[in-house]
């Protein structure tokens, strides 16, 4: 879609969302429009046409449009159930989820775009509606294992929101037997009268044949793995090596100290930083990021691949990388002893943490050192000898870093910055893919000393563009919607936390003042995962509203352009505002009209990164737990439903201890308190209390694990505190506040690094992710005799 199309597409949907519209004719909204030429009457009508056959719009018996929302319509995406019924998520934000009975799902699929008509009434507290239409498929293509029968068969859906096999004619199965994991294409989708019906388009092996698990789950979230022929032969014409005239006009910084820090196994290194501490007192910060704008032009193969993957993904044992490996890990990587092109984001910051200036500009560099996490962590906090003797050049850098970094985090902290500090682990598996080990992985100095770096630079970048008032690429984090606010801060009572003045607005210092009062308590697993259940998803946006989590007006993703796109398009607006000096109104407007489909583009295949990645955790997972039923292991209830326990282990493996299994009472779900009561013994679990559970069941082909509580007898209680703690919702920080720079660092997730501590959280849907395998399904597993206890 050209600019021209997009300028009219916006035209036309905002003209008729606005209020004083009513529903027209062809002819009564071109005169609306003053479209006066049959050109432009042409274009009108294909423009409906298309807005009206993706949903957008919708044209009544009489041939008058409008948008689904003025027409008692709603637009949105449907989450399947394994039961048949769903959710519809509308795109008006605000508005909450619509049920659709299995009697009115009317063929949709899970993901797909579908209009709903909400019903007049409903039962209990949530909206019911009826699908009318499916405005976008977007499931077109189904992963699964094919049963054979004589010739035909069928493929049984790894996603389990997809309530239906899909039939394969004879001479449609590309040969596959049964067991097989195959890829089937939908030829007809589900209707009323019948189910689906495919083709078996790809063999990935046998379920049972090593690396095939994860295979499966790359192929059902639509992830590719091969880049096409037309993007390596573009790739191929890219030198090994930077040319001298690739240095034209850029700053020399090779005779500058410079490192790079990241995780001992990383090979796409976007990062390298350089620190002098000035005189005065001062810090001078530069942060070198890869400038991969320089080899990925826009409209491009190479770029439309990139904007198509949106991101890489990192599986548990490999990488799908968003750009070539000749890329990633070759001309754009910052490696040590080798010239690379950069952006530089160079910053002066004093003994407050405030950049008192800064300056953006095009580089070339030539790092010195690839430090590891660990040995920087050693080096500074350790004092190991041995490696200070080694790094003796940089040491006095490496202080200067974890001094300036304390400064900063201090300054976030003070502000009200909220970090969420929850146990994270990374699985390790052989050479076959079988997982041996769950590793819990500890943020040290290093990872939270860069971390600070990228937040300061990324938030640099963000306040410089926004006052420039160009069309800008921006990370945002909107505040809490007040019914979960409120929801909140009821919950928070039952714990002595008072928080006055809450409204619809809070500050995040008031839930950071949260966190840091329950620090070490036996409540703060519960209290923080309520915190974080409060709030909103970050996502990528074309307006500058902020980020809540970490208490910044301006924030953006400066600093990995190697694995995100939307890095990439900041760095591309940077190349055209401040080095071409472009600012004409073409360009302006071609911005506009572009940034928010690539901001919502990118936001989804974020979403689908983050399900792909934890996905495979949980399959690994429950592979490690596979020999070990019957063993008895510590563990923390973490979440609380209506079918029964969330458990999770010391080294983060979580299963269900389902209602069934609470056999000592007849126990009914508090869901305003998240707890199970007894009703005869008044016993109670609630989120965070430590519980002795039992293995009894696992199922790696649904990422399942069974526990059963060792001994129920057992009273479980919690005491209470007796002193309330009073926390004013619109808390801000005072201008000299100082604290003891003991907490608070932002969200770990939007620091621009990725490590352990860059994915999304994984706790923010609690027990929901396991609510497919689980809601309503009484686990009738037999019971062993524990073989040992750990």
């Amino acid at each position: 879609m050209d600019t021209f199309e997009k300028e009219l597409e916006q035209k036309i949907l905002s003209t008729m969302k606005d209020d004083s519209y009513k529903p027209l004719t062809v002819q009564e909204i071109q005169e609306l429009l003053g479209m006066e030429q049959a050109a432009e009457f042409k274009e009108l009508v294909k423009m409906l046409v298309h807005l009206e056959q993706k949903g957008l719009i919708i044209r009544s018996r009489t041939n008058r449009y409008g948008v689904p929302e003025r027409m008692n319509l709603v637009r949105g995406k449907f989450i399947g159930h394994a039961k048949g019924f769903g959710f519809v998520t509308p795109e008006t934000e605000g508005m909450d989820d619509i049920f659709i009975p299995p009697t009115e799902v009317n063929g949709a699929m899970n993901g797909d775009i579908v209009l709903v008509r909400v019903a007049n009434s409903s039962f209990g507290d949530r909206r019911e509606g009826a699908i009318i239409r499916i405005a976008e498929r977007k499931t077109t293509k189904v992963v699964g294992t094919y049963q054979d029968n004589r010739g035909f068969g069928f493929v049984i859906p790894d996603d389990k929101k997809l309530p239906m096999d899909i039939f394969i004619a004879k001479g449609n199965n590309l040969g596959a037997i049964e067991g097989h994991k195959v890829v089937a294409e939908i030829t007809e989708f589900p209707s009323d009268m019948k189910s689906a019906t495919g083709m078996v388009v790809q063999i990935l092996g046998h379920k049972n044949d090593p690396g095939v698990d994860i295979l499966s789950i790359i192929h059902k979230h639509g992830i590719e793995i091969e880049f096409p022929p037309e993007v390596l032969q573009q790739t191929d014409k890219i030198p090994a090596e930077i040319q001298e005239a690739d240095l034209f006009k850029r700053k020399d910084l090779r005779d500058v100290l410079t490192i790079t820090i990241d995780g001992a196994d990383a090979k796409d290194l976007d990062d390298a930083i350089s620190l002098v501490k000035n005189a005065d007192g001062t810090h001078t910060l530069s942060v070198h990021i890869s400038d991969v704008s320089h080899y990925v032009e826009e409209n491009t193969p190479l770029d439309a691949e990139a904007y198509d993957r949106g991101t890489s993904v990192y599986l548990t044992d490999r990488v799908i990388p968003m750009l070539p490996h000749k890329l990633s890990n070759g001309i754009c990587s910052l490696h040590p002893d080798v010239d690379r092109l950069t952006l530089t984001c160079e910053m002066t910051i004093d003994g407050y943490g405030k950049v008192t200036h800064h300056e953006i500009y095009p580089s070339v560099i030539n790092s010195d050192y690839r430090m590891t996490y660990q040995d920087v962590f050693q080096i500074v906090d350790q004092l190991d000898e041995e490696l200070r003797a080694k790094y003796s050049e940089i040491v006095p850098m490496l202080t200067d870093m974890a001094e300036l970094a304390k400064i900063l985090r201090q300054k976030r902290g003070d502000r009200g910055a909220i970090d969420f500090d929850f146990k994270e682990s990374k699985v390790l598996v052989d050479g076959e893919g079988w997982p041996t080990e769950i590793k819990i992985i500890e943020r040290t100095v290093a990872e939270r000393m860069i971390e600070e770096f990228m937040l300061a630079a990324n938030e640099t970048v963000a306040e410089h563009f926004h006052w420039m008032q160009v069309p800008f690429m921006y990370r945002i984090h909107e505040d809490p919607k007040p019914e979960k606010l409120q929801r909140l801060f009821e919950f928070l009572t039952n714990f002595g936390i008072v928080v006055k003045g809450a409204g619809n607005k809070v500050h995040p210092r008031a839930l950071q003042e949260i966190t840091e009062s329950i620090s070490g308590l036996p409540e703060e697993t519960v209290i923080s995962t309520m915190l974080l259940r409060s709030m909103q998803q970050a996502k990528y946006y074309q307006e500058s509203l902020g980020h809540f989590g970490l208490s910044a007006d301006f924030y953006t993703h400066f600093t990995s352009p190697i694995r995100r796109y939307p890095d990439l398009i900041v760095h591309r607006l940077i190349r055209t505002y401040l080095f071409e000096k472009d600012v004409s109104g073409k360009t302006i407007a071609h911005w506009d009209a572009e940034l928010p489909e690539i901001a919502q583009h990118t936001s989804d295949m974020e979403r689908r990164a983050v399900d792909a990645e934890r996905d495979t955790d949980a399959l690994k997972k429950a592979q490690f737990m596979l020999d070990k039923i019957g063993e008895e292991f510590d563990g923390v209830i973490s979440s609380v439903t209506n079918f029964g326990l969330f458990v999770e282990l010391e080294n983060t493996i979580e299963g269900l201890v389902h209602v069934s299994y609470m056999t000592d009472d007849y126990y009914r779900f508090d869901d305003r308190q998240l707890m199970m009561i007894g009703e005869h013994t008044g016993k109670q679990f609630r989120i965070g209390d430590e519980v002795t559970v039992r293995v009894t069941a696992v199922k790696p082909e649904e990422s399942s694990i069974d526990f059963e509580i060792a001994d129920m007898k057992k009273t479980f209680h919690r005491t209470r505190k007796t002193t309330p703690k009073v926390i004013h919702a619109r808390n801000k920080p005072s201008s000299d506040s100082k604290g003891n720079g003991q907490r608070g660092s932002g969200q770990k997730s939007d620091s621009g690094k990725r490590s352990s501590s860059a994915k999304p959280a994984a706790k923010s849907s609690g027990g929901s992710q396991k609510k497919k395998f689980y809601e309503g399904v009484a686990k009738k597993n037999k019971k062993q005799k524990p073989r040992k206890r750990k």
